[in-house]
């Protein structure tokens, strides 16, 4: 089966985020999101009130995740439960990540502004499980094109998400997955490369529109 997956959306456990966890399920699933992520920045606190929230809904599951700020850049781990230490190596991080069986996902691989992990680190040197290729932040989607042109060179799985600090930007962009609704089938599906990323981003202006806006609640 096909759903929709929105793997990296930030809640209040994110220095840079205010969105509150009850209010992310409801307006993803409101987006029509099947399956999310709570990726917060080097904590997986967030991720775990999420998937315990998340046993009052029927139509929406909650995959963990954290975000790690390794040596040169943001590392996603799909499938983490408990937290790494961030500042590791891109490497040793990515080795952590697997020690809990989860998966390695670059997020904004080229975005140097916002700690993109390939504006420091040679790409091929890297065990990737996935990486973004349309992440809804970007000035002009310039290196959304550039990991889109190397995951296709090199048959790296696609991903798609909204990298949400607000809730009006949750499933901007997101990724389509042919899987069982589980957490076993999602990442497996991942690293066989049974994805499409989806959707249309918002630029970085948007979001910060979009930002001021949440904060004032308008």
């Amino acid at each position: 089966m096909k759903y929709n997956l929105d793997p990296h959306i930030h809640s209040f456990y994110s220095h840079d985020s205010d969105s509150k966890i009850s209010d992310i399920l409801k307006v993803a699933i409101k987006k029509k999101m099947d399956i999310i992520a709570i990726s917060d920045h080097n904590t997986v606190e967030g991720s775990k009130v999420a998937i315990k929230e998340s046993k009052k809904y029927n139509d929406i599951i909650v995959v963990p995740s954290i975000e790690i700020s390794s040596s040169k850049g943001h590392i996603l781990g799909l499938g983490v439960e408990e937290n790494i230490d961030k500042g590791l190596s891109p490497e040793d991080t990515i080795d952590k990540i697997h020690d809990q069986g989860g998966i390695a996902i670059i997020p904004h691989p080229y975005s140097f502004y916002r700690s993109g992990l390939f504006s420091k680190v040679d790409p091929d040197k890297i065990k990737m499980d996935a990486m973004e290729v349309l992440n809804a932040k970007y000035f002009i989607g310039y290196s959304n094109k550039k990991a889109k042109n190397y995951s296709i060179k090199n048959n790296i799985p696609e991903i798609g998400a909204s990298d949400s600090h607000v809730l009006k930007t949750i499933g901007t962009c997101y990724t389509e997955i042919n899987c069982e609704l589980s957490i076993d089938s999602v990442l497996k599906s991942i690293s066989k490369s049974k994805v499409k990323s989806k959707g249309k981003g918002s630029s970085y202006f948007k979001n910060m529109k979009n930002s001021l806006l949440e904060k004032i609640n308008i």
